[in-house]
């Protein structure tokens, strides 16, 4: 008898087995595209909530979603109709509502990285020159406490920004930068906008973030340059002119309290891309560190503070 149920068990086994391997030889590659293409969204979606105040909206809407499960489950008929009614004025609501996040969500995935990947060599170099330039100005201008507002330009276009201020077509330099941020300067109260190296922009007007759990200390400079980053995949350095803190924005997130190195390095990792990153003494790291990334926790103290 024993042996009767090892001999059913093993057939069962072997059924599973064969089982799975049909299901396996079912798979297509198309199918394998289909799954990387829903991660990619729920990925973006991620993203997008972590830099918003979307994250709270969107427990509401599962938790309605739910409620209209459980009342359909119990046959609960009115209290289904007017959450099936909820729903579906529900979802153009969010679009609505969530307009900014959606067109910059939707800017990101059109604007695409090949441009990053892609730079000429005579372009790189200038930007690498632009990048040396650039700390060499706010180390300067953060021990005399000069305020500055410098925009770099990646995928997404700043021309609506740079039609705000005056055009320029300047090589980087670091006296130009603190001639241009000089308080006395007519230029000075604007951003400056750094296109592949060189100089487009100056005085520019930049969108102020929609954030409302920014530091209260922060005044409008920083604010400024944490509201192009949400709207563009932009970085953007600034210096206070109250502290002399140098500090960089990149998509809607703020470092504080940089040091000149640290802003350099930086810089040339968001800036010069994958052949920088090599420069790291832990590349391996890199798609760990991304992925923690994900879920940055605010810092109260130190000196790397992100808001």
């Amino acid at each position: 008898m024993d042996a009767f149920y090892q001999l059913f068990e093993e057939i069962v086994a072997f059924d599973s087995i064969q089982q799975v391997i049909r299901y396996f030889q079912t798979i297509a590659v198309s199918d394998l595209v289909d799954v990387a293409i829903i991660a990619f969204i729920f990925y973006r979606l991620i993203l997008l909530i972590r830099n918003t105040q979307a994250g709270q909206v969107f427990k509401g809407v599962f938790l309605v979603i739910g409620f209209l499960w459980l009342s359909d489950l119990f046959n609960l008929h009115v209290l289904n109709f007017i959450l099936e009614s909820l729903v579906q004025v529900g979802f153009l609501a969010l679009i609505v509502v969530f307009q900014p996040e959606i067109r910059h969500f939707l800017g990101q995935v059109g604007s695409g990285n090949l441009k990053r990947y892609l730079k000429n060599p005579g372009e790189r170099d200038e930007l690498e020159i632009a990048i040396t330039q650039t700390v060499q100005a706010y180390r300067d201008m953060s021990r005399s406490k000069t305020g500055a507002l410098t925009v770099f330009e990646r995928n997404s276009i700043l021309n609506d920004f740079i039609r705000t201020g005056t055009q320029l077509d300047a090589a980087v330099s670091s006296e130009l930068l603190k001639n241009i941020f000089w308080n006395k300067a007519p230029l000075h109260d604007g951003a400056v906008i750094i296109r592949a190296g060189r100089i487009v922009g100056a005085g520019c007007v930049l969108p102020l973030s929609g954030n409302v759990n920014i530091s209260r200390e922060l005044g409008t400079r920083h604010r400024a340059g944490i509201g192009v980053t949400e709207h563009t995949d932009a970085v953007v350095v600034i210096c206070s002119e109250e502290t002399g803190s140098i500090s960089v924005a990149v998509e809607g997130t703020l470092r504080r309290h940089l040091a000149p190195e640290t802003l350099e390095r930086m810089l040339r990792n968001e800036l010069l891309g994958p052949a920088d990153e090599a420069e790291k003494k832990d590349a391996g790291l890199l798609p760990l560190n991304n992925l923690l990334s994900l879920f940055k926790v605010k810092k109260e103290g130190g000196d790397d503070h992100v808001e």
